[in-house]
């Protein structure tokens, strides 16, 4: 049985390169920062890397242009992002901590398929329950507001999905 989401959005690119190459570059979070538009980069501070269970700390940077009006974290912060998931050549997903360190209904992931001698990757986002920090973004705002919140939200995490995408692509083939 599958509950309709609060918030979900998804991008997907083909890529010149195996599944496990492509697999390889986007669970290596540390490495995200060659790619993301908001995530610099980060370090694993618990586990295995990119095993179940691992959480990985991210140093990220958003501008003051991104949804303006809305009271959401500008300039530098930090997240805690616990993977949920790790089958090599397959799907990579992680999901966000709240600020007790516990893991949210907030899931981030790639998933890799075979497309021919290339991959089909896409790269997704689902929150199925608000977020700590969304709740406080929309915990003054009317309807009317939340709906534009939302709005323009889903707009910048999609272009950042595909934008994610097309550097990714450029990181793998530029060094295949």
């Amino acid at each position: 049985m599958s509950t309709q989401p609060l918030f979900s959005a998804r991008a997907e690119i083909t890529v010149s390169a195996r599944p496990d190459e492509v697999y390889a570059v986007v669970s290596d979070l540390p490495r995200s920062g060659e790619w993301s538009p908001e995530c610099l980069g980060g370090t694993w501070i618990t586990g295995e890397p990119g095993a179940v269970g691992s959480v990985f700390r991210g140093e990220n940077l958003r501008s003051e242009e991104v949804v303006a009006w809305a009271p959401v974290v500008r300039g530098r912060w930090t997240t805690h992002a616990e993977v949920v998931a790790a089958e090599a050549g397959r799907t990579f997903r992680w999901a966000m901590h709240d600020s007790k360190g516990e893991k949210q209904r907030s899931v981030w992931g790639f998933d890799v398929q075979p497309d021919g001698e290339d991959t089909l990757l896409v790269h997704h986002f689902r929150m199925d329950a608000p977020t700590e920090g969304i709740r406080g973004i929309t915990a003054e705002m009317d309807a009317d507001a939340k709906r534009r919140f939302f709005e323009e939200w889903g707009e910048k995490v999609a272009g950042d999905l595909a934008e994610t995408l097309r550097r990714i692509k450029t990181v793998i083939e530029k060094t295949a």
